[in-house]
């Protein structure tokens, strides 16, 4: 009896070690979105045409409430590759980089390469080709677009104004293919690189950023196409929130229009200040979808690529956007705020052996990526990350993951709970509490009131206001 026991535990032992290889994620692809908001199908939107996207998500897991911690790409992709929470002095701006903010620190790809992994950088990864340049195996690959120009500009009007001295137009279309944009050719280039990788027994951790829908919204033209102009649906709420502080809406509070980033009125065509006249806003949401489809298609490349060399059975695939992005809301064209419509990012993460076809409720944040790479990967966990490994929430999809996360952009800081939204704006020379915002997610989704007046004195906001204080102690140090 006893004998049967122990050969009953050694074959079930046996068995675990047998599927946990088989379900091991050997490789990862690691796929970067510029900009891009939570607004594909499979992410609960129904306005832009995503296949490829809508697809992976059916095939893995797709988390409705994940959040970046900075709104702008550099300080974005410096945290969630470090694993560190932004400081009001670390990681602040779209030039923040790992060898500046954090060079002690053994970023996502370099801990990758040191555990024995090909690492490949392909396209916009980090925000600076240079950063964390020994982190890859090889050196990291950036594309040009054909007419030589840091993106492309098509047209005849944008070659004119860019001639001029200009910035040229803040959207185009032309009748070229894929591979004369810059993400076509990344694209390209990663399917030659996934070929080359099939044919070696090394793991590897495969990054790939596309640019697009970063601006100027430039597409090839049967991207743009696939929608019909009289469908374009414009933002529905385009008038700052009731109640908003000056901070949660000016870029400078001396300002006298509500339009906070000024990214976009570089461009030649928008107004340097005022509303949006609705023409010009139906043709940069238009541009902005005809990017989404561009870059979906592109996904669809690799990932069909990735299937046809069978390794896609051992590979995991995450795909996220660096930040979300207005389109119009609040009267706002860009990503530089506190809103949850641009802290909130797209985040699907197919594993194998992992939940597949299913959404997740479970709160997450991008620090939580680079534990959550390890682990997978059977990783030892560096001792400097910030973040929590969300695996667990991928084998069991209704489990929670955290009670909140954190973000911060300028002068703001921010914390994130299943029904809140809790922002407050300091003065940043002196540190000291300038406003505060309160968003209730359950009852205004779409964020156009500042509830912080109904709830001021109550237990809810209290809480809220610790808990964001205990964050502000640790990291603002």
């Amino acid at each position: 009896m006893k004998t049967n026991y122990f050969v009953l535990l050694f074959f079930s032992i046996l068995h675990l070690t047998i599927s946990a290889q088989e379900t091991k994620a050997e490789n990862f692809l690691f796929v970067i979105v510029d900009d891009l908001r939570v607004q594909a199908n499979i992410l609960g939107q129904d306005q832009m045409i995503t296949p490829n996207i809508d697809k992976l998500g059916q095939e893995g897991v797709v988390f409705n409430r994940a959040y970046c911690q900075v709104p702008t790409c550099g300080a974005s992709r410096a945290s969630f590759l470090t694993g560190l929470y932004p400081t009001r002095e670390r990681f602040v701006n779209y030039k923040a980089s790992h060898d500046v903010d954090a060079p002690e620190v053994v970023s996502l790809p370099m801990w990758f390469k040191q555990n024995g992994y090909t690492t490949i950088s392909l396209g916009k990864v980090f925000h600076d080709p240079k950063d964390d340049v020994n982190a890859w195996s090889q050196e990291p690959f950036r594309a040009k677009s054909e007419k030589g120009w840091n993106t492309c500009y098509y047209s005849q009007e944008n070659k004119d104004l860019i001639v001029q001295g200009k910035k040229g137009l803040a959207y185009d279309k032309a009748d070229f293919p894929d591979d004369a944009y810059i993400d076509g050719k990344v694209a390209k280039k990663a399917i030659e690189t996934l070929q080359d990788l099939s044919k070696s027994q090394k793991p590897f951790f495969l990054a790939v950023g596309f640019q697009k829908p970063h601006l100027p919204f430039s597409a090839p033209a049967k991207y743009w196409d696939m929608y019909k102009p009289e469908d374009i649906k414009l933002a529905d709420n385009p008038f700052p929130a009731i109640g908003a502080p000056a901070e949660a809406i000016f870029k400078i509070s001396k300002r006298t229009d509500i339009f906070h980033s000024t990214e976009i009125r570089k461009y030649s065509g928008i107004p340097k200040k005022g509303k949006m006249d609705d023409s010009t806003a139906a043709s940069l949401i238009h541009g902005y979808y005809a990017c989404v489809s561009f870059i979906d298609k592109l996904l669809g490349d690799i990932l069909n690529e990735l299937e046809r060399l069978n390794l896609d059975k051992n590979t995991t695939v995450v795909f996220i956007g660096d930040h979300g992005w207005h389109l119009g809301e609040h009267q706002q064209w860009g990503k530089h705020s506190l809103y949850d419509r641009v802290l909130k990012s797209p985040l699907i993460v197919k594993a194998p052996g992992k939940a597949a076809n299913v959404k997740t409720n479970a709160l997450t944040e991008y620090v939580d990526l680079y534990p959550t790479f390890c682990e997978l990967a059977g990783l030892e966990l560096p001792d400097h990350l910030h973040g929590k490994s969300f695996a667990n929430v991928l084998e069991d999809p209704s489990k929670k993951h955290k009670e909140q996360v954190f973000a911060r952009y300028s002068h703001g800081e921010a914390i994130i709970t299943d029904r809140f939204l809790y922002t407050e704006y300091v003065n940043k020379f002196k540190g000291t509490l300038k406003s505060k915002m309160l968003i209730d997610l359950k009852k205004d989704p779409k964020e156009n009131e500042n509830a912080f007046w109904k709830y001021e004195g109550t237990d809810i906001l209290n809480d809220l206001k610790s808990r964001l204080s205990k964050y502000q102690d640790l990291n603002n140090q």
